[in-house]
């Protein structure tokens, strides 16, 4: 009799355990596109360093007043010299955590608000997906280079449908007006680039 409860309860627990893995299953096949790519953004980390980082009662947190904004326009930037390599840095980052500097220059994060003159408001979903794609700048061929430490190859390698997800849900944040400087290149003098 023993053996046939622990058999009951078992099957029971396993039933329960299914009924949630289909509820999980149907709450996710449910959710709209700009709740799914808050999400994919969100696990993503581009808050990590497209929204400035600023300090807060308990050290630095992001600055959620400017949510994805990219690198302040009047922030300062670290620049990387060959000393830096000497030392073992491989790249310096801003307090901000918006800007690196490296061997390839000073890279900034870009501003995926939807301000049409300062972000990326102006875009299409295409100009999207083909920038992930080709680590293209609006991916045009010809487009600058996306620098480091932006991880656009694996970003690319989400389904049409991901990529759908997080354009919709970027299109939802409200705009934040932020011209973000243009990358420095190697070897440009302190005075020019700050």
């Amino acid at each position: 009799m023993k053996k046939l409860m622990n058999l009951i309860l078992g099957a029971a627990l396993f039933a329960s355990f299914m009924g949630c893995e289909q509820k999980q299953e149907q709450k996710q096949t449910a959710q709209t596109p700009v709740e799914l790519g808050k999400y994919l953004v969100t696990i993503g980390g581009c808050n990590d360093c497209h929204t400035p980082w600023k300090m807060g009662p308990n050290g630095p947190e992001p600055d959620q007043t400017r949510m994805l904004s990219g690198h302040p326009e009047s922030a300062p930037y670290p620049i990387w010299t060959p000393a830096d390599a000497q030392r073992n840095a491989i790249m310096l980052a801003a307090g901000t955590n918006t800007a690196w500097a490296g061997p390839w220059g000073v890279s900034f994060t870009a501003n995926l608000t939807s301000d049409t003159s300062t972000g990326i408001g102006e875009w299409t979903v295409e100009d999207f997906i083909r920038t992930l794609r080709s680590g293209k700048h609006q991916g045009q061929p010809n487009g600058r280079d996306i620098l480091p430490p932006m991880p656009w190859f694996n970003y690319g390698k989400m389904s049409d449908n991901d990529l759908k997800a997080v354009w919709a849900y970027l299109r939802s944040i409200p705009p934040v007006k932020n011209q973000v400087p243009f990358p420095v290149p190697p070897g440009t003098p302190v005075s020019m680039a700050n």
